[in-house]
């Protein structure tokens, strides 16, 4: 790259930079004032100000992506795709410590979670391996591999995994912001475009291949989603827990949904509220952050699943079993 193109991006990027560092004091302002209303001045610390606006951001892709997973019956891609960052993770951190070059976990935890997405896919087409088999090979293999590596680094490499492997607020910075405002971005941006052929895909596999729809580009777009989503979501969940914002948002949702959109709707309602009521609990009961926003969500699902036995919801449920509406809300 010569100068010339260097100081071209440069000015490019500095602009952009700016932008993001308002937004981020404007975000912080405001979270502050709400919580002081609320609860308390939880939201005034810089690093509460930081996990609170990488919540949100999970909240948003986790579900909307984890949408279409459930449907597909595929919820258990999160948790290999999240076993594969975790792989990621340690081959960044274990060059950094071995080779002394400068290597981003969150980068190459990117990278590896994209390459098994893609290889779930390829082995379910090109061999005789089911979808389920070919994620617990590629499950097993990353956490191999990762429990490799771990064992050739040093002992500081083990602490840092730890705070991948449950997530840290104090991990969650600028940077990290930055980097998951991108993959939100993309995330959101893809699924907009695609939003028609994805659900055709998800709930008339065979009319879609019928209709021309690249079926098998789909799925592969649909595995590469996931794998952004749970890099972005493993600085403030860690790789361990971040496959549960993939799904129990959504099973909470249509507990209570009557169509596809409003369940995917209701599941950023319930993310939201989980990362929300997460963060503050962690932060006044002093419990670990991950842990306290997945149980939370698991808690907005029981509340769900009881709501969708009173009237009228109860009557809406009972309607849609008789008519054998075994997966899921409408499309419409």
């Amino acid at each position: 790259m010569t100068s010339t193109t260097l100081t071209s991006l440069l000015f490019v990027l500095a602009p952009v930079e700016r932008a993001f560092d308002a937004f981020v004091g404007l975000f912080g302002d405001a979270a502050c004032a709400a919580g002081r209303a609320t609860v308390g001045g939880v939201f005034c610390e810089g690093y509460m100000q930081l996990a609170l606006l990488a919540g949100v951001g999970v909240g948003v892709v986790a579900p909307l992506v984890g949408t279409f997973l459930v449907h597909r019956r595929l919820a258990l891609v999160g948790d290999t795709l999240a076993h594969a960052a975790f792989a990621g993770v340690a081959l960044g951190l274990f060059v950094g410590s071995a080779y002394e070059v400068a290597v981003s976990p969150e980068v190459s935890a990117l990278v590896v979670a994209v390459l098994a997405a893609l290889g779930i896919q390829t082995l379910v087409e090109r061999t005789d391996a089911a979808g389920d088999v070919a994620m617990a090979i590629v499950l097993s293999g990353a956490f191999a591999l990762g429990t490799v590596l771990m064992s050739l680094g040093s002992g500081g490499l083990s602490v840092s995994i730890h705070q991948y492997l449950f997530g840290s607020l104090v991990l969650v910075d600028r940077a990290s912001v930055g980097l998951l405002a991108v993959l939100v971005a993309v995330v959101v941006g893809t699924v907009a475009l695609t939003y028609r052929s994805l659900v055709f895909v998800t709930f008339d596999e065979t009319a879609a291949r019928v209709a021309g729809v690249p079926v098998r580009r789909y799925e592969r777009l649909l595995a590469v989603l996931t794998a952004l989503v749970v890099v972005a979501a493993m600085q403030i969940l860690g790789v361990i827990l971040v496959a549960a914002m993939l799904v129990v948002p959504v099973a909470a949702a249509t507990q209570v949904a009557s169509s596809f959109r409003s369940s995917l709707a209701l599941s950023v309602v319930a993310a939201e509220l989980a990362v929300v009521a997460g963060l503050v609990v962690s932060y006044y009961a002093g419990t670990q952050g991950s842990g306290t926003v997945v149980l939370l969500a698991i808690g907005v699902f029981c509340l769900a699943a009881g709501a969708a036995r009173l009237p009228p919801l109860g009557v809406r449920a009972r309607v849609r079993s008789r008519l054998g509406q075994r997966d899921g809300p409408r499309t419409r």
